[in-house]
């Protein structure tokens, strides 16, 4: 794996976002400058710099566009099987931290108690039921069914129950393996996700084990995939949207490449005229970026607040093509962008997205007495009754979905300023029971039970102060990478400081840790060195992030029985109390 361990400090291109072009990744990646004269004069040994009549070439393009490290199948014969079973390794580990004992507690923990019983409802009929009274006693005693047949009125859409609900109808709604088995898989499946992230984004086997490794063994991620939350889902959607995003980015610039290259060969001075470099061609029906916008859509359809990625990631994908229009030597790189990159990409992801939203809600369109299903044929308007009945139910249903949302202020023991979120001020208990001698895994006066979603200190201190550092080599270096990790945390972060009156929950932080782990990661790779470096400044970088990952797993060991309601002796969870504010 050493063979392809690379800092994230250089970069193939360099574009508005990016580091200088005076390095390059993957296992060629130093050929250039060790290539070089011994005068450094001869043009031919710097890679970066083409003659006039090979720079338009379909290979010299694609060079200065992406790299030498292109796929997976770029890598050495003997590392392709490492691409992936490193993320599959890291997977593993997750899915065991993560389904062990999962069916503990034997309680709808937290807001179980409402998206567990929607998602059950889901299954029976499509659209959220109402509860009688004490519904969870019967629910927990393996009796799901004494739902009523009046609607329920919810303000959240139906991904992410429908997800809790897929685990139901696997491992049964009576059990609590059963309605938390979505919510484990998504999770061991954002870890397998996040680590070929990190391997594309960083061309680094090593640092996509790290990310994996991070994630995997961090407690407020491990606590989320194992209670049926929404929240879990949201990450998981976004986490897919924003790889679609980054393979898209790669087969913009290769058709590009292409595209310029079979110009410049049927040109008779080896470059695309003056007409053709103007504004650039056109590059097709970009399918990674519809994938992109699948899972957007689906992520909207799980929280709204998926909407703010939706913005942050169409920019970003934009800003990605303008450079790329740029370095390939197009004149007009801005309008020629915009007309040709950046209304494509908004046609191609805001109403792709907004279709699949609306498919989400199936369910509700084929009922015949869900909540607000027929408000639009009792409430006939002038203005706005062309639209179909049910599309109009519909709007006022989200209507007022978001009016209960801006008005959510009321008062809660948990509820955390998104100032605290970094460096988890306050955590959401989620549950605390305190058995006495003699209960089951007691052998003290007093033990405890607990599930808190703090996150492992090292990971989360860690990794806010790393943000600071991709700020640096975002603005001071122009790596796109940092500034790529940047706009995950911001889009999934920043807004919630626009309402500050409105109940929030350090859980909410789960949408956007990915990316906080990859802006750790980003930290580690600069740590790690370059290739070019002497061997004892490898070595030492390694043996240092070896034991930043080591000591990590040892802490996160530490706080597993309060991430997992393990019995333990009070003083044993007081312990793990680093700061009164997680009590």
């Amino acid at each position: 794996m050493g063979n392809v361990t690379q800092t994230p400090t250089r970069t193939p291109e360099a574009d508005p976002a990016a580091s200088p072009t005076s390095g390059r990744s993957g296992p060629k990646g130093r050929a250039g400058r060790q290539g070089r004269s011994g005068t450094g004069r001869n043009l031919e040994g710097h890679r970066w710099i083409s003659r006039p009549a090979e720079a338009f070439t379909t290979d010299a393009l694609t060079e200065r566009l992406i790299g030498s490290l292109r796929s997976w199948r770029d890598y050495p014969a003997s590392l392709r099987l490492w691409y992936w079973l490193i993320p599959t390794l890291t997977a593993a580990l997750g899915g065991v931290l993560r389904f062990v004992r999962l069916d503990t507690p034997r309680n709808l923990v937290f807001d179980e108690t409402y998206y567990v019983k929607d998602a059950y409802s889901f299954l029976i009929s499509g659209y959220e039921r109402s509860w009688p009274d004490r519904a969870n006693d019967s629910f927990i005693a393996g009796n799901p069914g004494v739902l009523l047949n009046a609607p329920e009125y919810v303000v959240h859409p139906p991904v992410g129950k429908w997800m809790i609900a897929a685990g139901m109808w696997l491992f049964g709604a009576d059990n609590p393996f059963g309605w938390r088995f979505g919510a484990a898989l998504t999770g061991t499946l954002s870890i397998f996700l996040l680590a070929l992230i990190a391997q594309k984004l960083f061309r680094s086997l090593t640092l996509g084990a790290v990310a994996g490794v991070l994630l995997a063994v961090d407690g407020h991620h491990l606590v989320m995939s194992r209670t049926s939350l929404l929240d879990i889902f949201l990450m998981f959607w976004i986490l897919a949207a924003f790889g679609a995003l980054l393979m898209d980015r790669d087969d913009g610039r290769r058709r590009l490449a292409a595209r310029l290259g079979r110009q410049a060969a049927s040109s008779p001075t080896g470059r695309p005229s003056a007409l053709q470099l103007t504004a650039g061609p056109w590059l097709g029906v970009r399918w990674w970026r519809l994938a992109a916008a699948v899972c957007l859509g689906l992520a909207v359809g799980t929280k709204w607040s998926a909407l703010f990625f939706m913005a942050g990631f169409g920019l970003l994908t934009v800003f990605w093509d303008l450079s790329a229009r740029r370095i390939a030597g197009v004149r007009a790189w801005i309008s020629g962008g915009i007309l040709k990159d950046g209304i494509p990409a908004f046609l191609s992801i805001v109403p792709v997205a907004a279709v699949v939203y609306t498919a989400t809600w199936t369910g509700w369109f084929r009922s015949t007495d869900a909540y607000f299903r027929h408000w639009a044929e009792a409430n006939p308007s002038a203005e706005w009754g062309w639209l179909p009945d049910a599309l109009r139910s519909l709007a006022h249903y989200h209507i007022e979905a978001y009016k209960f949302h801006q008005g959510l202020s009321s008062d809660h023991p948990y509820e955390a300023s998104p100032w605290s979120w970094l460096v988890m001020g306050r955590p959401t208990s989620f549950f605390y029971e305190s058995p006495g001698r003699g209960s089951p895994g007691c052998d003290v006066s007093n033990c405890t039970s607990a599930i808190l979603s703090v996150g492992n200190p090292l990971i989360w201190w860690s990794a806010a102060i790393g943000l600071g550092v991709l700020l640096f080599w975002w603005a001071g270096r122009r790596d796109w990478r940092a500034g790529a990790v940047l706009a995950g945390v911001a889009a999934g972060y920043l807004p919630w400081f626009m309402y500050p009156e409105r109940t929030t929950f350090f859980f909410y932080a789960v949408s956007f840790e990915p990316f906080l782990v990859l802006a750790l990661v980003y930290c580690l790779g600069l740590v790690l060195g370059q290739r070019s470096d002497p061997l004892w400044r490898r070595r030492s970088g390694f043996y240092l992030v070896a034991l930043f990952v080591v000591a990590a797993v040892l802490l996160s060991a530490f706080f597993y029985p309060v991430w997992t309601a393990e019995v333990i002796p009070y003083q044993e969870w007081r312990v793990r109390m680093w700061m009164p504010s997680w009590i």
